[in-house]
């Protein structure tokens, strides 16, 4: 099983198969538009602008279980991030990430990934006090701790990397970067 073998739904309700990928690296990150993280929409953009030509989608799934940070409808999220970040790459349904309604893409993604931790930051000593509020056991799972947390598929579509919330941008880039080399 890989990436390629799921169904998703666009934010237009359409159905998406991700074998439309086949072939490009893929950042699947889960986003919300009133968190601490989500001016890494910037950077997310710029890496998308840079790489897009050499084969990387960004596949933005966004997500209210962290905080009810991404409260609003399909239209309503996708309008604020174009007219705020100029967001150009796809942005699916709303969905679920973890527990009985996690979408199965999500569901794959964290039952074959583990959480590496959040560094060593200020936010990231912050996080963990966060997730542990929310999942006493939350080092010991590949459950999804916050908002942007991502997902790098290569061409095969194979996991390859998993990004916490706090790990710096420039090194997310880095890897993206390795990957389509």
């Amino acid at each position: 099983m890989n990436a390629y073998d799921f169904k998703v739904t666009a934010q237009d309700g359409t159905e998406v198969s991700l074998s439309d990928y086949q072939g490009k690296v893929l950042l699947i990150v889960n986003t919300a538009t009133g968190c601490g993280f989500t001016p890494q929409y910037d950077a997310l953009q710029d890496l998308y602008e840079e790489c897009q030509k050499d084969g990387l989608e960004i596949l933005d799934f966004p997500c209210n279980q962290f905080g009810n940070q991404a409260p609003g409808e399909d239209e309503e999220i996708h309008s604020f991030c174009t007219g705020r970040y100029g967001i150009t790459f796809p942005q699916f349904s709303k969905i679920d990430v973890n527990g009985e309604n996690a979408i199965p893409l999500y569901q794959w993604l964290t039952e074959n990934t583990t959480f590496e931790g959040f560094g060593k930051s200020p936010m990231s000593l912050m996080m963990s006090g966060v997730a542990k509020k929310m999942d006493k056991d939350y080092k010991n799972n590949g459950k999804i701790k916050w908002n942007f947390t991502k997902f790098l598929i290569d061409r095969e579509g194979n996991i390859i990397g998993r990004f916490e919330p706090t790990e710096n941008m420039k090194e997310v880039s880095q890897k993206v970067k390795e990957a389509l080399a």
